[in-house]
């Protein structure tokens, strides 16, 4: 699927999902300005976009604070124009019981996986409207729909995204603008990797495909819906979970 060369922001493009979102777009022929929070992290999405011989490089970008998103902003654009793309991928967990759970364990997950979402949509948003044309693709999770015991701060995060993704869906679909939501369900990254065997085998066992996902699953539903394949859907949420919840 070829897809008209556009410029998407990626967050959280260092490594697991957000890295195989990087890569996919890429190859589909989009420039793509992946970011992170750190340096190391930005220097390394620009490694992996030129080994592959893909347009973009990576950027430096807190989600977490406004100012940092609008100088990666004003950084991208110099050297690439205005995204007409993002997707918000970049997300944390600070699982706790609810008894137990921290108010900064619960501000930490708040702030990163759904007021950046905010923060970065309203601050591109603007330049899709100008421009008639933007996509936006937010990264949600199946436990915004399942629930999940010690996890209420990155549930009610997840959740969030979605009621986020139709209401902004509303407020820009007569601008040829659509947003959308990917809930992925078990899927090979950082946080699943720190499973033990015992944990894996007790979720595999409700996943009816009887597999674990790979980044590459998620990231081939993200370019579908930023293609032109997918101009008339938006506000909805696609699962990718091999079956595990089936809404």
């Amino acid at each position: 699927m070829q897809i008209e060369k556009k410029l998407a922001i990626v967050t959280g493009a260092g490594r697991g999902i957000g890295k195989a979102i990087a890569i996919e777009l890429g190859r589909s022929g989009i420039i793509v300005a992946g970011v992170d929070y750190s340096e190391s992290s930005a220097n390394d999405i620009t490694t992996y976009l030129k080994e592959q011989n893909l347009q973009g490089k990576g950027f430096v970008m807190d989600v977490t604070q406004q100012d940092s998103i609008d100088n990666a902003l004003k950084e991208i654009a110099e050297v690439y124009g205005a995204a007409n793309i993002v997707v918000n991928n970049a997300g944390i967990t600070r699982d706790n019981l609810m008894l137990r759970m921290s108010q900064e364990e619960w501000d930490q997950v708040i702030n990163t996986n759904l007021t950046a979402a905010f923060r970065l949509c309203r601050s591109s948003i603007r330049d899709m409207v100008k421009a008639r044309w933007g996509r936006i693709v937010n990264i949600t999770s199946v436990v915004a729909f399942t629930g999940n015991g010690g996890q209420a701060n990155y549930c009610a995060s997840k959740a969030g995204l979605v009621a986020l993704t139709k209401s902004l869906a509303i407020e820009v679909a007569s601008r040829n603008i659509t947003v959308n939501a990917v809930a992925p369900g078990f899927v090979e990254s950082a946080m699943t990797n720190k499973l033990t065997p015992e944990q894996r085998e007790a979720i595999l066992c409700g996943v009816p495909m009887k597999r674990v996902g790979q980044p590459e699953d998620i990231a081939k539903v993200v370019a579908f819906l930023i293609s032109d394949a997918a101009s008339y859907i938006t506000g909805e949420t696609l699962h990718v979970n091999g079956g595990m919840f089936m809404a």
